[in-house]
């Protein structure tokens, strides 16, 4: 039929003769045909059910067209049905997406002139963020408990101007250390933040400040380290109770299948098992004091330079004619003229410390000689205070340039800090840190301050101590204990195989094939917890410059780490319990339905269909 190209119609078939090798010859790929050979496979002979098919009609004609306008009926009503359910699945998606990661908000530029406040849309019309973290560590901790520890410790008095509230000064100290904060940025950033004064409890937004800067350091006198860890231990108590929870209902579930005959096989094994629970690791560290780096020619021209001042406090109340010569300038030049140098010898630095030690000889004597002419110690308390420490400096430089040697016990090493102590932990980054050494122990990620001192101590010794109080905490001991290699003395190992405590760590003697292998990772909870510690909260430089408000804020530091913990913990079970809601406020509305066969009717029929477990 199509003979030549005049009819202007293409076909789509392989031409005669040799194939070309030319790109421009038209192929036919295998499937070009596979419609019409579909259609002959899928209907099959034209005539060999035809009888067959005349019969069922023949039949069923009556009951065919009854069916199809029931099945119609119940198609629309299913179609209806699963459309809430499509509707109801994307709004449950749309739920889900919202707790991921998203993009930060990109604002066009629209013009160079900053909007008047006037026109600056704000949020205060809509509600807070259920998942803010702020909101979520208000509903996570027990206001009323530590705010009554912090009135037994700190009684409200009946006269004068009101207290400060408690929620407030507990509130703001964890805001400090949560967000490493100084002072008045904390202040500053309250008075900012409408998330902020939600969790300080306040009823509306104010621009107000809660108070000056300088209360937190009478916050932090009034709490103490005992008040701050006793706060702690009753935040933690919620960890335990939403574990013994979880416990409680996985164990309840487990009795139900097994069944009541075997109930009491499982509760006598369980309460053999209850004496020893858990895990415990221990670890030390030390919390560096934010002072400068402590060198004997240093410290001599610190107490130098505050006796020349003390002096002249003296000798402006003691009304003597005579005032005793200081040599100020003199010694000045002699420490700068050593002290500038890039490359000092022992020698120089020898001759240099013999230097001070004479100058501040002299100003501790000329300081004695105005106080006996006094009637009363002119110095207030601080005054006096740094009168004590120099002469105590000036006997400890002096016994160490007699004995020729650099260490010395109780060695002063901050004029404005005399409790700190030089802690040597032989560290590749630096051997000697300056400030106050801790012993924690870290148990299912929660960290306990077990003790602080302010002098060098042997982590090792506190092993017995940290096990009796977990004990004390949970009623129990632990089943397992993971310490460094100073920890595992045989005093300790023994203590632990009399208490039935497995110790994971490397036995002694020669290593068996049979041992229980450590993995390198073991203990890698509690030095992450001192990593995040140090660097993300500010232990690795205390600002404190009193005791008692250095371990405050160290013991707060541990409450703020403990507190992201829970708060990581509750997060997602507070976002489970919202979809959770959502969904069950949604289905009941929605009502789901099955197709049911009807004997008796000799008909179709909807039967409703209830969801469980939802």
């Amino acid at each position: 039929m199509l003979k030549g190209k005049g009819s202007g119609i293409l076909l789509g078939a392989k031409p005669p003769g040799r194939p070309s090798a030319s790109a421009v010859s038209i192929r036919v790929s295998p499937g070009e045909r596979n419609p019409i050979e579909g259609k002959f496979g899928r209907g099959g002979s034209p005539g060999s059910h035809s009888e067959s098919s005349t019969t069922f009609f023949s039949m069923y004609a009556k009951n065919t067209v009854r069916f199809l306008n029931q099945g119609l009926l119940i198609y629309r009503q299913l179609i209806n049905n699963q459309k809430i359910l499509l509707n109801l699945q994307q709004k449950v998606q749309e739920k889900m997406k919202e707790t991921r990661k998203s993009r930060a908000f990109n604002a066009p530029y629209e013009s160079t002139r900053q909007l008047v406040l006037s026109g600056f849309e704000t949020p205060f019309e809509r509600e807070l963020d259920k998942r803010n973290r702020w909101v979520v560590l208000s509903h996570l901790i027990p206001w009323d408990e530590i705010c009554g520890i912090y009135l037994r410790k700190v009684p409200v008095s009946t006269t004068g101007r009101p207290a400060i509230n408690p929620r407030i000064v507990l509130g703001s100290l964890i805001i400090k250390y949560l967000c490493h904060l100084d002072d008045r940025e904390t202040v500053d950033q309250i008075s900012e933040n409408v998330y902020m004064q939600y969790f300080l409890g306040y009823s509306s937004f104010t621009s107000d400040k809660p108070f000056d800067a300088s209360l937190f350091v009478d916050f932090r006198k009034e709490l103490g380290l005992s008040t701050i860890n006793e706060i702690n231990e009753k935040i933690v108590s919620l960890k335990t109770q939403m574990v013994s929870e979880k416990e409680t209902k996985e164990k309840e579930t487990k009795e139900n299948k097994e069944g009541e005959s075997s109930g009491s096989v499982t509760d006598t094994k369980e309460e053999e098992i209850e004496s020893h629970k858990g895990k415990i690791i221990f670890d030390a560290t030390c919390c560096p004091q934010d002072i400068a780096y402590p060198t004997d020619l240093d410290l001599l021209s610190d107490a130098r330079e505050k006796a020349e001042k003390l002096i002249d406090i003296a000798y402006r109340k003691s009304g003597q004619a005579d005032k005793p010569r200081t040599y100020r300038k003199k010694a000045r030049k002699l420490y700068l003229a050593t002290a500038q140098k890039k490359n000092k010898s022992k020698k120089v630095i020898r001759r240099a410390i013999r230097e001070q030690l004479q100058f501040l000889r002299r100003d501790i004597a000329g300081i004695h000689q105005l106080l006996d002419g006094c009637q009363c110690i002119p110095f207030k308390k601080q005054n006096l205070k740094y009168f004590y420490v120099i002469q105590t400096l000036y006997e400890q430089q002096f016994e160490m340039y007699k004995k020729g040697v650099h260490t010395v016990e109780d060695r002063i090493v901050s004029i404005h800090q005399p409790h700190v102590r030089p802690i040597v932990r032989g560290k590749a980054r630096s051997k000697v840190e300056f400030g106050s050494k801790i012993h924690v122990s870290v148990i299912d990620g929660i960290s306990f301050l077990d003790e602080l001192s302010w002098d060098a101590f042997n982590e090792g010794s506190r092993m017995e101590a940290s096990v009796e109080m977990y004990k004390k905490r949970f009623g129990f001991y632990p089943k397992e204990v993971s310490a460094d290699r100073i920890y595992c003395t045989r005093f300790n190992r023994n203590m632990l195989k009399r208490k039935g405590i497995l110790l994971k760590a490397k036995p002694l003697g020669r290593p068996s094939a049979l041992s229980i292998h450590v993995s390198p990772g073991e203990r890698n909870p509690i030095e992450g917890k001192f990593g995040q510690a140090k660097r993300a909260y500010g232990l690795d430089r205390i600002k404190a410059r009193l005791k008692e408000t250095s371990e405050s804020w160290i013991a707060g530091i541990f409450m703020v780490l403990n507190l992201v913990k829970l708060a990581g913990a509750a997060l997602p079970c507070l976002v489970e319990k919202s979809v959770v809601e959502y969904i069950q406020k949604k289905l009941r509305r929605v009502n789901f339905y099955a197709v049911r066969w009807d004997m008796n009717m000799d008909s179709y029929s909807l039967a409703p269909l209830w969801v469980s477990g939802v």
